[in-house]
Order: C-alpha cells, then structure tokens, then sequence
C-alpha cells in the first residue's frame, strides 16, 4: 500500500503486519520492558488494527546500543519513526513509564499536526503527579526486589544471574528515565485519555490516575480493574476489549473509512 514504510527500522516491532487497517496502535513498553511484551495484543487485535510495538534501545537485538535514561530524548528520537507510520489514524498506549513517554510523543505528533484518536495511560500516575522516586540508585538486589514486588518480570529469569546481568543495565536506565521526568507544563493534548488502573497498585492510587484528566482538552475516561501494577497480565482479555471499544467509537467519531482516510 502506498505511503507504508517497506521497514520498521531499529525503534518499531510490526508483528502481524495488517496493512488494511483502518488504524494504527502503538505500544510502548514498561521500564525494563521490550516490544515483546506486546506481541500477544498484536496477535488479537491484528488485523482489525495495525499494531506496531516500541523497541527502546539497550535490550533484546538492540542490547548492544547505549540506553537512554530521559524520556525526553526517547521522545525526540521516537518522533520521526512514529511520523513514518501516520498515514492511518494513531492510537497511542502505553504502561508504566511507556504512559509517560507515549504522552510526550503525543504532544509532539500533535504539535505536528498528527491527530490521535487517543492515549491509553496504563499503570502509571499523571503527569502533574509527582513522586521523588529513586530506585535507580539503589544496589542491584534492591533493584530486584522491586520488580519482584511489582511481579513485572517472571521470577525464574530473575533467578539466573547470567539473565539478571544482561537485563539489569536496561532496568535501571528505564527506572532512571521515569523517575527522572518531570512534566514541564505546555498545551494540553486535543485526543481523548483513557487512564487504566489496577486497584491494588502501589505506584498509582485512583486520585494520581484520575489527574489525567487535567491534560486533555478531549474526553477523558478512568477504567479500574483489578489487580496491581502489572493488573493487565490477568485481565488482558478486558483491556482488548476496551481498546477495541474506544477504537470503534472514536473512528466512527471522525468518520474513518475502511481504508483509513479521515472523511
């Protein structure tokens, strides 16, 4: 199809490629996480929806290139890879510290004049919400304990230190870069914020969730499910389900044909 990048390049993981999508979702990954983690949500959704997933650099094929510990700067370089895939209506979603970067590249594709049709901002706490968080500085056991409380990754990999080695650099670039970020103010975002929460999450309580309302001049919805940080490991099967319900309204909304193009 014409205006279709014929590669993905470093930054973008196209599982099941559906060129014939009316629109397109891009994941980004949580800290410490890899495009992987959404292969199963391309698996469902494809090829109702053409899902791209984030590969940040520093892990899995890309391990051997430096990380990069500022979501400003994974933003910067983010933006004219993303600009290649917006032919199709874009709809952004992202967990953890990928809400926080997903937010970030949302501005700057709308301040280039690339409409959204909305930001999911999963696990994570507005951006006007702060907290001084500084796990990155702690040791390396400590930094396992935490991921271990947040059940972010399988306790049979932590238990390899050949694993834990090769995956910790990342993991700690990744804390860095969220708990770095600071929210530097600026026009609010014209698409819709859907904020998803686990109830039993102890990085975001309902009020840091429900303050993504405060950066959106569109709609702006709170689903709560249950569960903590990683609440959407067992309750996949209804979060599919709300994307795909605010796909469906939000395209009908702006009148996207079955070809994609805004009408």
């Amino acid at each position: 199809m014409a205006g279709v990048p014929s590669d993905t390049g470093a930054w973008v993981r196209r599982f099941h490629p559906a060129p014939d999508a009316p629109t397109r979702l891009v994941c980004f990954p949580h800290a410490g996480g890899s495009a992987s983690y959404f292969f199963p949500v391309s698996q469902e959704l494809s090829p109702a929806m053409d899902v791209l997933a984030v590969q940040y650099p520093g892990r899995q094929d890309r391990r051997s290139e430096p990380c990069i510990d500022d979501i400003g700067r994974l933003a910067d370089a983010l933006l004219p890879e993303l600009l290649r895939w917006a032919d199709r209506p874009l709809v952004l979603f992202g967990h953890s510290m990928g809400a926080s970067l997903g937010f970030e590249v949302a501005r700057k594709l709308e301040e280039r004049g690339t409409r959204l049709l909305g930001l999911f901002a999963s696990g994570r706490r507005a951006p006007s919400r702060f907290r001084d968080e500084r796990v990155h500085l702690r040791t390396d056991d400590q930094l396992i304990a935490d991921i271990t409380r947040l059940n972010g990754t399988d306790s049979t990999v932590l238990g390899d230190p050949e694993i834990v080695r090769m995956i910790l650099p990342a993991v700690r670039s990744d804390y860095k870069a969220a708990e770095s970020y600071r929210f530097q103010g600026g026009p609010k975002l014209a698409c819709p914020i859907l904020a998803l929460t686990g109830d039993a999450d102890p990085q975001v309580t309902l009020d840091e969730a429900r303050a993504w309302r405060e950066h959106t001049d569109g709609t702006f919805e709170l689903k709560v499910f249950p569960g903590g940080h990683f609440y959407l490991n067992s309750q996949a099967a209804q979060v599919l389900d709300a994307i795909r319900s605010h796909v469906a309204e939000a395209a009908r909304e702006v009148s996207i044909d079955h070809k994609g193009a805004v009408a």
